[in-house]
């Protein structure tokens, strides 16, 4: 079946609700992306984690090491965050990632907080 991105949106936030559940705030972003990364798999879904973005200046192709955290099913980026609090900047990363990818949604998650659900975020490109 192919799922959009808005079926696809409501797995990984039940993933996400899964591993906070599990283990809570306080851990490194590597933690969360993997563990949210196994929970995906668990459902079904095809993951890229530390994916490689092409980024095109002029008509040279350029390694810049951009990396999306999770690619799910090439729709979805997932960027995981360990932080006190998301700035801007994190949701322009994002933004930025869905353009380079051509990608129309993005979920920005910051685990290091006390309350989950205000702190995963849509993030949309011509969606």
């Amino acid at each position: 079946m192919d799922m959009t991105e808005n079926d696809l949106s409501y797995i990984i936030r039940g993933a996400i609700f899964k591993v906070y559940n599990a283990i809570g705030p306080g851990l490194l972003e590597t933690a969360y992306e993997s563990a949210l990364a196994y929970e995906l798999k668990k459902e079904g879904l095809t993951i890229h984690c530390q994916l490689g973005l092409p980024f095109q200046y002029e008509t040279v192709m350029l390694d810049v090491g951009y990396r999306t955290d999770i690619m799910v099913n090439d729709k979805v980026i997932i960027e995981v965050k360990s932080v006190e609090s998301l700035a801007d900047v994190h949701y322009k990363q994002l933004l930025t990632y869905l353009r380079l990818s051509d990608k129309k949604l993005g979920i920005l998650v910051n685990f290091n907080t006390s309350k989950i659900d205000d702190n995963i975020k849509r993030v949309v490109n011509n969606l």
